[in-house]
C-alpha cells in the first residue's frame, strides 16, 4: 500500500515538473513573439530580424528586405491592436505557436508561428495565416 502511494505520489511530482517546464518553454516562445511585435511597432525592423531564424534571415538577406515582407504580407502583426496567445502544439518536431492578432481596424487574424530553439534562444521560423473560424448561430 505505502509503495503504491509512494509510486503515485512520485509520478504526479514528475508530471508537474514536465508540465512546469513546458510552460517555461511557452513563456519563452511568448516572449520572442512579443518581443519582435514590439519591435515592428517600434519599425525597428533591425531589431525584429534578429527574431527570426538564421535561415530566415538568410532568406530575406537584409531587414530592409524582410520589412517589406511584413508591412505588405502581415500587416496585421506590423500594426496589431491586440495580441492573443492560444495553445502551443508540437507537429512533426516543430512548435508552433497559435496566436490571434486583431488588426486596427478589429479584424481578428489566426496565426502560426513556426518555432525553432536556436544557441540565442527561441527563433521564428515562419509564420502561417490561419482562417478564422466561422461563427455559427
Amino acid at each position: 500500500m505505502f509503495k503504491a502511494i509512494k509510486l503515485a505520489l512520485g509520478g504526479m511530482v514528475m508530471a508537474a515538473l514536465i508540465a512546469s517546464g513546458a510552460t517555461a518553454q511557452q513563456s519563452e516562445i511568448q516572449k520572442t513573439i512579443s518581443s519582435q511585435i514590439e519591435a515592428f511597432k517600434a519599425d525597428d525592423f533591425e531589431q525584429a530580424f534578429t527574431y527570426a531564424t538564421p535561415s530566415l534571415q538568410q532568406l530575406f538577406q537584409s531587414p530592409e528586405n524582410f520589412q517589406r515582407m511584413v508591412t505588405t504580407g502581415y500587416p496585421m502583426v506590423w500594426r496589431p491592436a491586440d495580441v492573443r496567445y492560444l495553445e502551443l502544439e508540437e507537429y512533426q518536431g516543430s512548435l508552433w505557436q497559435k496566436v490571434q492578432i486583431t488588426d486596427a481596424k478589429g479584424v481578428a487574424h489566426l496565426l502560426l508561428y513556426r518555432m525553432q530553439q536556436t544557441a540565442e534562444g527561441w527563433r521564428i521560423g515562419g509564420v502561417q495565416i490561419l482562417q478564422m473560424p466561422q461563427a455559427t448561430a
